[in-house]
């Protein structure tokens, strides 16, 4: 039976666990009724645009997040090393030790990518950035901080997927405590 959702915003947690478990092109509209409760009508109403309407909606749901919880965090902190440490807490927390998959990356690899590459390349570049700033204020070069930050970036999807693949959240945890430290060991 359908249900009633107050507001369109309700969805769109719903709408990223189905595409997160199917991918864009496996998410059908038969699995987002499904998975929302929601009858057609009520989808469509809330997203006239289809299935690209709501996958946008959803990257712009995660791009808020991470620039409330990591990006805006790392770049004004007073100390660096508490907004780093605070980007590894909320990733950790946001990804659930590895028990989920990074959708942002999941969109990346699928025939979706070119669709929403702006969303993706934004996403990937402005926490590639965020941290570059604020491994530079802790003291690191610009390069090397790129450097470091994009290695960091990547090891955290890397991560994620290695922890998926083998069914080991705590791959995922052992990675990002790594990954924390060449943070910390590299600032000067």
């Amino acid at each position: 039976m359908a249900k009633l959702v107050a507001e369109r915003a309700d969805v769109i947690p719903q709408l990223a666990e189905i595409f997160r478990t199917y991918g864009f092109e496996g998410a059908s509209l038969a699995r987002i009724t499904e998975g929302t409760k929601l009858g057609k009508g009520s989808i469509y109403h809330f997203f006239p645009g289809g299935k690209e309407e709501m996958a946008a909606a959803v990257l712009a749901q995660i791009d808020e997040w991470f620039r409330i919880h990591v990006f805006s965090p790392l770049r004004e902190e007073a100390r660096a090393d508490e907004g780093i440490a605070r980007m590894f807490d909320e990733v950790q927390r946001y990804f659930l030790s590895g028990r989920k998959v990074c959708l942002v990356g999941v969109f990346a690899l699928g025939n979706e990518r070119d669709r929403f590459s702006a969303a993706v390349k934004g996403y990937f570049k402005e926490w590639i950035g965020a941290l570059t700033a604020a491994l530079v204020r802790a003291g690191k070069l610009p390069e090397a901080a790129a450097d470091l930050a994009e290695d960091v970036v990547a090891g955290i999807q890397g991560a994620l997927v290695l922890a998926r693949a083998l069914d080991q959240h705590k791959a995922f945890v052992r990675t990002l405590g790594r990954l924390q430290q060449r943070c910390a060991a590299n600032a000067v």
